[in-house]
Order: C-alpha cells, then structure tokens, then sequence
C-alpha cells in the first residue's frame, strides 16, 4: 500500500520506518520538500522510502498518517489539501498539547478534541484516532512489553477503523478497542495527559495501558 506521512518528528520516523518494513511504500511529507529530516530517514530507509511536501505525501497515499504537532495539525492539513485527502482514510495520531505556559494542557477537551476538528475541517477523509495514548517505541513493536496491553481506536467510519486495525496487527497488535465514533476520541487525547505523568515515574516510555475485565 502506498503510504502518505505527514510528519518528520520520532513519531513519522517511527512510524515510517515499521511501514517500510513492512513493504509498503512511503512518503514522508513536510512543509518544504527538502527538509533534511526527511531526507535522512529516506536514505536510511530504502527503495520504498520517499519524500516530498505536505501535498505530495497525501496525494501520494492510499492512507495518510499525520503526526504532526497537535498545535500544528491543522495548518499542516491545509498545505496538504481537502482535495489531497478526499476519500482516504486519515489515521490521527497527533495530541493537542501545550507546553507554552511551562504547564502541560490540552488545547481543546472535554467538549472537543483534535480529532473532531480534523474530521470537521476535512469532511472527505475518514478520520481514525489511534495509537496517541504511547510512546513510538510501543505503537511499532507492541511485543517489546509482556503480557495483554491495548491500541483505542475512535472513528465514524467503520469500514476505514477495520483497515487501520488490520495495520495495526500487522505491527503485532492483539488488543485493539474499538471506543466508538470520532468524538470518543475526547478520552484517548485526555488520556495522553496521564500518560506524560507516568512517563515522569518510569525510567522511559516503554510503558503501555491494559483494560483488565471481569471474569464472566
């Protein structure tokens, strides 16, 4: 499958890097199609590594992944183009988060999310929220942590989560819940918040939640 991500950070790198592996075909996007960023994990990622703008790396997807900046997401979605993005299933994996303060918050909560937005602004694409509740580390290789441990997934559009869930088992993901429509995606940001908490108590960010059920 062809592959548009939005996003240079460890979480495009990432991301990319398990794709190719994988044997899709990725394009990494960024707001200058020369970013050097990109450019180095092009030359490391082989043949089916490639690079370009916004634009060009959602033309170029079959999905397209943003992982931007929450703060950013939606001016990055803008260059990349509604016509761009029409039709596709856009995976989100961005977090409103502010640090400009010197105190964490989310941008938008409690009777919005970033999620929504996007689905809003971009009504073509298919918005699915998943995978922002951890860290890089975990989203790529699940089997790196012992024992049952879960992905949310929120999205209108069931036929788009079924695709991104069969993604994500091929990146060894067993436990994938299915929250409901995009506004569930409310809780996983809010979760984020917990999670950059934790992060503080663990030695690093190889850490992950689990749902623990009643017997039945």
């Amino acid at each position: 499958m062809r592959i548009g991500m939005l996003g240079t950070g460890m979480v495009g790198a990432g991301l990319s890097t398990k794709l190719v592996q994988l044997g899709h075909e990725v394009k990494m996007g960024s707001r200058s199609g020369d970013n050097p960023k990109a450019a180095e994990w092009a030359g490391k990622a082989g043949k089916n590594a490639s690079t370009g703008t916004f634009a060009e790396a959602a033309a170029f997807g079959e999905m397209v992944f943003n992982c931007t900046h929450g703060a950013d997401s939606m001016a990055a979605l803008k260059m990349a183009g509604e016509q761009n993005l029409s039709g596709k299933i856009l995976v989100d994996v961005a977090n409103p988060l502010d640090f400009s303060t010197g105190e964490l918050k989310l941008t938008v909560s409690n009777t919005d999310s970033l999620g929504e937005q996007i689905q809003r602004a971009f009504p073509g694409a298919k918005v699915v929220k998943t995978l922002n509740t951890m860290g890089v580390e975990v989203m790529v290789n699940p089997s790196m942590l012992p024992g049952e441990h879960v992905a949310f997934m929120s999205g209108d559009d069931q036929g788009a989560k079924d695709k991104v869930a069969e993604v994500l088992r091929s990146f060894g993901w067993k436990s994938v819940i299915d929250l409901g429509g995009i506004k569930s995606a409310r809780g996983a940001e809010a979760l984020l918040l917990l999670w950059i908490h934790l992060y503080g108590k663990m030695p690093d960010g190889r850490f992950n939640y689990n749902i623990v059920r009643a017997k039945q």
